[in-house]
């Protein structure tokens, strides 16, 4: 089960009740499904960090200490016995991105009142983009704070974490001056820190997808 950083032709917009039928639909034709857990091996050897292509073992996701857009620090803690989806992305990003937090504003909508589930935006330019920068984001893409965080830190940390954690970037790199990450996965974490999907942030198929496997692991 080979896992591709790919862009789909599907960028139409849906609506929220449009999902939740489509969610039912798939809840139905997938009673019986269960997700897997991701090793490194189980990826595109592209997306995974050289250190750690084709490792078998059994992964979890690394401790991280982030400042979200309130200026606190956030760390694994704060998902702790969560499930997660996470990506990473820049404020001033004009293609992708936009697309993204649109996509994960839906996800925060249809999990509102779920306390199990949250969500988590990593900024690949932390240099510029600063809490106040965040902030600002935050509240032009409806984010509630107890459910998302938008989170800028140390930019090696980060890179780290999408590169050796996350398995979200294709190119290898060093988190220097010069490296530059920019990816529409979003993944899913589930509560024992593990991988159980990646999904095109930018697709509707993908995204409902993602809402339909959040569920599985809610159940």
């Amino acid at each position: 089960m080979k896992m591709f950083n790919k862009l789909s032709k599907s960028k139409i917009p849906i609506t929220i009740s449009a999902i939740g039928i489509l969610v039912i639909l798939f809840l139905i034709s997938n009673r019986n499904r269960t997700l897997p857990v991701f090793t490194p091996k189980d990826f595109n050897p592209e997306l995974v960090d050289i250190s750690l292509q084709n490792t078998q073992a059994e992964h979890t996701v690394a401790n991280f200490k982030l400042i979200n857009q309130n200026g606190q620090t956030i760390t694994q803690s704060d998902y702790e016995n969560k499930i997660y989806v996470t990506d990473f992305f820049f404020t001033r990003c004009p293609s992708i991105c936009p697309i993204m937090s649109n996509n994960m504003e839906k996800l925060q909508e249809i999990f509102l009142n779920d306390d199990d589930v949250m969500f988590l935006s990593m900024s690949v330019t932390p240099e510029m983009d600063s809490v106040p920068i965040l902030k600002k984001y935050a509240q032009r893409n409806g984010v509630i704070d107890s459910k998302w965080n938008i989170a800028t830190g140390n930019k090696k940390h980060i890179y780290n974490l999408a590169r050796k954690s996350y398995f979200a970037v294709v190119d290898q790199g060093d988190g220097g001056l010069q490296d530059f990450i920019h990816t529409p996965n979003f993944v899913l974490v589930d509560k024992k820190k593990q991988i159980r999907g990646v999904y095109n942030g930018t697709d509707n198929e993908d995204v409902l997808r993602l809402i339909g496997d959040i569920k599985l692991l809610s159940k």
